[in-house]
Order: C-alpha cells, then sequence, then structure tokens
C-alpha cells in the first residue's frame, strides 16, 4: 500500500514538472497575426542602386521600394551614386559580393553595362529601374513610365496653353534632360512630335537649337549634363542674352521639375520677363506642384512611383521565387519596344498624368502622395 502511495506520487510530481516546463500557447489571434508577417529578410537581400539624390525623386523611389521589398520579407540596401557611374559600379559589385538576390538599378549612364555583366556571372538578376540599361544583354526586364507618352502630355500642354491651332508667332526654347540618360531621348521626341507641326507652320518659332527628334545631331545641344538644375540654368541665361535675347518666350519645354525651376529662376533675374513663359516639368517634386497652383510653373507630368516601386517589388520577388513577373497594378507590357543594342528586353510601361493648376489638389493631394499642408509650404 505504501509503495502504491509513493509511486502515485513521483508520477504525479513529475507530471507537475513536465506541465511547468512545457511552453504556454499563444492566443489564437496572435497566431493569426504573425501567420500573415514574413520572417525578417527571409527571402535575402536585394540591393536598390539609385543614381543621384539631389533630383528629389530618386530617395523617394528608393524608400518606396524598400517599404514594399521589406513587407515581403527581404532585407533592403540603398546605395546612391551622386552621379557618378564609376561609384555605381562598385555599389552594384559589392552587392554581389554581399550575395544579393536581385539588383534594381536606377542608372547613371550606359556604362552601368559592365555591373549588370558581373552580376549575371555571379547568377544575379538585375532589373532596370525607370532608366534603360543600354549596351548588354545581360539583363531582362525594364520597370518603367510610358516615357515617350511623358513627352506628349508635355508637348500637348504647350500645345494647349498657347492655343497653338489658333495663334501664330509664338516663340519656344527647347531643354532636354542628360544625353547619358536614355529616356532624355523618349521625352523630347514625343513632346516634339507634338511641337513640331506647329513650327513647320509657323505657329510656333523655336530659338536656340530646335533639332527634328532626338537622332538629330544637334540634339545634344539642347541637353543637360547629369540632369544638373545649375547647367540648365546657366544654359537659359547664355540664351536670354543670345539666341532668345531679341524674342519674348511664351514657352519653355523643361524635361522634369527641377530643371524646370531653374530656368524659372533665369527667367525671373531677367527684366524682361513679368509674367513668365509657360515652363513644363517632370516628376511632380513638391515645390514645382506649389508653384504650380501659384501659377509660377506651367504643369508637371506626375508619375506616382510609389506604382512603380510596387511593380519593381513585385517583379523582384517573381524572379526570387523562379516565376514570371505578374503585375499587380495597371501597366501594359511591352516586348518590341526597349532595345539595349544587344537585345529587347521586356518592359512593364506605367501610366503618367498630366499635372495642371486645374487638377494638382486632385492628383497630388487627394491622391496622398502629398499632404494640403505640404503642398502649401512646398517643402516636407
Amino acid at each position: 500500500m505504501k509503495k502504491s502511495i509513493l509511486l502515485m506520487a513521483v508520477i504525479a510530481a513529475a507530471v507537475g514538472l513536465a506541465a511547468c516546463n512545457k511552453p504556454a500557447e499563444e492566443p489564437k489571434d496572435a497566431q493569426k497575426a504573425d501567420a500573415g508577417k514574413p520572417a525578417a529578410s527571409a527571402g535575402g537581400l536585394i540591393g536598390i542602386a539609385i543614381p543621384e539624390t539631389h533630383v528629389e525623386r530618386w530617395p523617394g523611389d528608393a524608400a518606396f521600394m524598400k517599404k514594399e521589398l521589406e513587407a515581403k520579407g527581404y532585407k533592403v540596401e540603398v546605395a546612391s551614386a551622386d552621379g557618378d557611374q564609376s561609384k555605381q559600379n562598385k555599389q552594384i559589385e559589392d552587392f554581389i559580393t554581399k550575395g544579393a538576390k536581385v539588383i534594381i538599378v536606377g542608372s547613371v549612364s550606359e556604362a552601368a553595362a559592365q555591373a549588370v555583366e558581373s552580376a549575371k556571372k555571379a547568377g544575379i538578376q538585375v532589373i532596370a529601374y525607370d532608366r534603360l540599361i543600354t549596351g548588354t544583354d545581360a539583363y531582362d526586364y525594364y520597370v518603367t513610365f510610358d516615357n515617350y507618352k511623358v513627352g506628349t502630355i508635355q508637348g500637348e500642354a504647350i500645345k494647349a496653353a498657347l492655343d497653338l491651332d489658333k495663334a501664330k508667332g509664338k516663340n519656344i526654347t527647347l531643354f532636354s534632360g542628360a544625353a547619358t540618360d536614355n529616356n532624355a531621348r523618349f521625352f523630347y521626341d514625343g513632346a516634339w512630335d507634338v511641337l513640331k507641326p506647329y513650327v513647320a507652320s509657323g505657329a510656333l518659332k523655336a530659338c536656340g537649337p530646335a533639332p527634328d527628334g532626338s537622332k538629330d545631331a544637334a540634339w545634344p545641344k539642347t541637353t543637360t549634363e547629369g540632369w544638373v538644375a545649375e547647367k540648365a540654368k546657366a544654359r537659359m541665361e547664355t540664351l536670354l542674352t543670345g539666341d532668345c535675347k531679341a524674342v519674348q518666350l511664351d514657352a519653355v519645354l523643361s524635361p522634369n521639375d527641377t530643371l524646370a525651376r531653374a530656368i524659372i529662376g533665369a527667367l525671373e533675374q531677367d527684366g524682361k520677363y513679368k509674367t513668365l513663359p509657360f515652363v513644363t516639368g517632370q516628376d511632380g517634386e513638391l515645390l514645382s506642384v506649389k508653384w504650380i497652383i501659384e501659377g509660377k510653373q506651367g504643369m508637371t507630368v506626375f508619375k506616382d512611383t510609389r506604382n512603380l516601386a510596387k511593380a519593381a517589388a513585385e517583379v523582384a520577388d517573381s524572379l526570387v521565387k523562379g516565376g514570371k513577373p505578374a503585375l499587380s497594378g495597371k501597366h501594359k507590357e511591352d516586348t518590341t519596344t526597349y532595345n539595349t543594342g544587344k537585345k529587347v528586353v521586356t518592359s512593364y510601361l506605367l501610366e503618367p498624368v498630366g499635372v495642371n493648376k486645374a487638377n494638382a489638389t486632385k492628383e497630388m493631394v487627394e491622391s496622398g502622395f502629398y499632404t494640403a499642408d505640404q503642398v502649401a509650404k512646398g517643402t516636407k
């Protein structure tokens, strides 16, 4: 009897000890919540290489991509080249050394091809982000906006502002982006295709170079090295004291907002311009949106980089998982247009939107891209 009682006591103690050491079960709600979360960095490293930070949109693009990719469980590193392709190539090589699964590249110039070739040799896929990387066949996918349409939106805005179907003898001068940026050609060609008939008819007169498309030998004369604002301002100042001195400008084709504001600065310094010409832009930069509402800048082309970042993240995620990219947002898949010089790459083109005084609040504030307070101040 005593042995039975002793045995039962030992068993009870063992059960109690096991119960004490057993981890407490998580509440079911917590289990459900965790089930939807990717493990931190579970997908590996994604490298993001951007060309510069002096153009407002690029750090913003990187931040949006980082957020999208981290939500999918990836570790993300961002590197800015400060407009230096050799520096960017070293940054890409660093991502390769670290074993990145995919590298997303907004290139400085076509010399990025060298680093892209290195990535391919290491078995790492590259996505060209908003700038086609030319001179290589070492990557397959390009994510961007419809860049030709960006230019046509700018051209149509000038056409409407100057009422070119009825007007005669309106004056314009033409600017392009960096000659090393393939997109600059698409922007110019899109705008020129709208404006060319009015130049031919005399409704529109160009002071300074007016190349017949980006393949014209004169096109580099309209370009702005490195998309640097100071260079655009200096060129505008030269035009105002040279080719455009004897005319009153009605419009300036500017390829983006950073350059538009620099051009406006030069015009404001010229005592002749009490009323500013209609100046185009691109990127929906905050201060430019403020200026558009105030009537200082004519328009911009808004490329909602939240959508572009999401598209790039979806392509990267598909490549890591070994599948064909499937994008959730509105886009056009183009398999014929974007030729690197070595191959045609599959391109996903998102839709840009023209923004002027009439729709600036709707497109830039009501969409949640900026707050009304940010636009009022022109800064975050």
